[in-house]
C-alpha cells in the first residue's frame, strides 16, 4: 500500500533568491537573503549584554556566520560549528581577520567533542532540521551555562496542547532535511523538558519563533513574602539514594515544609550545582509536608553537587548534596554487628534488621548497597551517615518466611565477610 503523504507545506521558499544572491546573511557590502537591518533587529531581541568581553559563545549552524562574527565584534570568544564547510563563512573569516574557531561537527557529536562549556549558545534555524529535537535541546542545555537562544520554524496556529508535525521526506518546502514543524507551545514545552530553568518567548513572526532559555533562576526577591522552605530530603526518585547518572532520564524527589498554603510547579525554584531544575510535579501530603519531583538538568557537573530550594517569593533554605556520575571507591567491607531492629537482640532478627558496616564510601546509598540474608536480598529502609569511627548504620526489612543464614553486605562489587544470623518467629497482627 502506498504510504499516505501530507501535502507539501509552506511554499515561501527562498532557494531561488539564494541561488541568485549566493549569500543567506547580509554583511556590509554584501546583499544576502536576510537583510542586514533584519539581522540586527533579531540580535536586539536576545537578552544578552552588549559587551561580550570574557564570554564564550557557541554558534550551532552559523551558515554565513553573521551572528558568530557579531558576537566576536562585541568581544566574545566564539566557536562556530556546522555539519558542512560553508565557503561564505570562510570568506568572511578571512575578510574580517577573525579569530573564531570553526569546527565541522554534527550537533549530536558536540557532547564528545571536548569544546567545553559556553556562556551563550546560539541555535538559530536548527531545531526543525533535527530528527530528535528534544535530544538536541538537551545537548544545547548541557553546553550552556547562562542562556541559549533558540530560533526555529513553527507551524501556523497556536493550539493549547503542544503539537508537532513530522515530515517523512520533502513535505516541508520540498527539502529533505526538514524533520519537524512544532507549534509555539510545543517549542516552549520542549525547551522546558530539555532541562532549562526558565523559558522566555522573545518574538513570533509568521512562521518563526525566537526563545531565550535560561539555565538559572531569577535572583531571589529583595523583600521575600515567605520564609525559606525547610528542605527535608532530596533523593533519586527511582532508587531513593543520592546518586544520579547523567545518561539516564532521572528525576530528583524533594520533601520539604513551607508556610505557603498553596503551591504550583512554577512556584518552586530548585538549584542543583548552581543550575535551575524545573519542577514536574508537586503535591501536599496529609501530614502537611510537600513532595515535588524535578528534572536533573543536563550538564550538571560530575561529582558532589549542592541542592537547595526556594520559592518564587522566598530565599533559599538549607543545602544538601547529591552525587552526579560519581564512582564507588572501596576496598573492603566489614560488618561490625547485626541485631533485631526492634528488640536489639544480637545475631537474631525478626521482621526488621539493623546492622553497622565499616568501609562504605560516602556516596553509598539505598540504591547501591545490598544486604543478603542467606539467598534472600533484603529491602533497605534507612541508612545513616558515617559516625566518628567511619561506621554507618543500615536498617532493612526481613521478608516473612526468611529462615536466616549468612548475612553479607555488598557495595560496588565488594562483599563483606559472613555473619551467621538466625530468625525468630514474628507474630502477624
Amino acid at each position: 500500500m502506498e504510504p499516505l503523504r501530507h501535502r507539501r507545506r509552506y511554499q515561501n521558499d527562498f532557494i531561488e533568491e539564494l541561488e541568485r544572491k549566493q549569500w543567506y546573511h547580509s554583511f556590509e557590502g554584501i546583499d544576502g537573503v536576510m537583510p542586514l537591518d533584519w539581522l540586527r533587529e533579531r540580535w536586539k531581541r536576545f537578552p544578552i549584554p552588549p559587551d561580550l568581553t570574557g564570554k564564550r559563545v557557541l554558534d550551532i549552524g552559523p551558515w554565513d556566520g553573521w551572528f558568530s562574527f557579531e558576537a566576536e565584534r562585541r568581544g566574545a570568544a566564539v566557536v562556530s560549528v556546522d555539519r558542512e564547510e560553508v565557503p561564505n563563512y570562510l570568506e568572511m573569516h578571512r575578510r574580517l581577520d577573525s579569530k573564531n574557531e570553526y569546527r565541522l561537527l554534527d550537533l549530536y557529536e558536540l557532547p564528545g567533542a571536548g569544546l567545553g562549556r559556553f556562556d551563550i549558545v546560539f541555535c538559530l534555524g536548527v531545531l526543525y532540521h533535527l530528527k530528535h529535537p528534544v535530544l538536541g535541546l538537551e545537548i544545547v542545555c548541557g553546553l550552556a551555562t547562562d542562556v541559549a537562544i533558540i530560533e526555529t520554524f513553527v507551524i501556523e496556529g497556536d493550539p493549547e496542547i503542544p503539537v508537532m508535525e513530522f515530515y517523512e521526506t520533502d513535505e516541508l518546502n520540498g527539502h529533505m532535511d526538514n524533520w519537524v514543524g512544532p507549534s509555539v507551545n510545543c517549542v516552549l514545552a520542549m525547551c522546558r523538558t530539555a532541562g532549562f530553568a526558565r523559558v522566555q518567548l522573545l518574538a513570533r513572526d509568521a512562521t518563526n519563533v525566537s526563545v531565550a532559555c535560561f539555565r538559572k533562576w531569577e535572583p531571589p526577591p529583595a523583600d521575600p513574602q515567605f520564609a525559606p522552605p525547610e528542605l527535608i530530603s532530596a533523593v533519586n526518585s527511582t532508587t531513593f539514594g543520592i546518586n544520579f547518572a547523567p545518561l539516564r532520564d532521572e528525576y530528583l524527589t524533594a520533601w520539604f515544609r513551607t508556610e505557603a498554603e498553596t503551591l504550583s510547579r512554577e512556584d518552586l525554584c530548585l538549584e542543583i550545582g548552581g543550575y535551575g531544575a524545573p519542577a514536574v510535579f508537586v503535591r501536599r501530603r496529609d501530614d502537611g509536608a510537600w513532595h515535588a519531583n524535578f528534572r536533573v538538568p543536563p550538564g550538571t557537573p560530575q561529582g558532589w553537587n549542592d541542592v537547595r530550594l526556594r520559592l518564587r517569593n522566598s530565599g533559599f533554605g538549607r543545602t544538601t548534596r547529591i552525587a552526579i556520575d560519581l564512582p564507588l571507591h572501596l576496598d573492603r567491607l566489614h560488618v561490625r554487628g547485626v541485631c533485631d531492629g526492634t528488640a536489639w537482640t544480637p545475631n537474631e532478627v525478626g521482621g526488621t534488621l539493623a546492622c553497622w558496616v565499616e568501609g562504605l564510601p560516602e556516596n553509598a546509598d539505598l540504591g547501591n548497597v545490598r544486604l543478603w540474608l542467606g539467598k534472600q536480598r533484603l529491602r533497605l529502609t534507612w541508612m545513616a551517615g558515617h559516625d566518628a569511627s567511619g561506621v554507618r548504620q543500615i536498617n532493612a526489612a526481613v521478608p516473612p518466611g526468611c529462615t536466616g543464614g549468612d548475612f553479607q553486605v555488598e557495595c560496588g562489587g565488594v562483599r563483606s565477610g559472613s555473619v551467621p544470623i538466625v530468625t525468630k518467629s514474628v507474630t502477624v497482627r
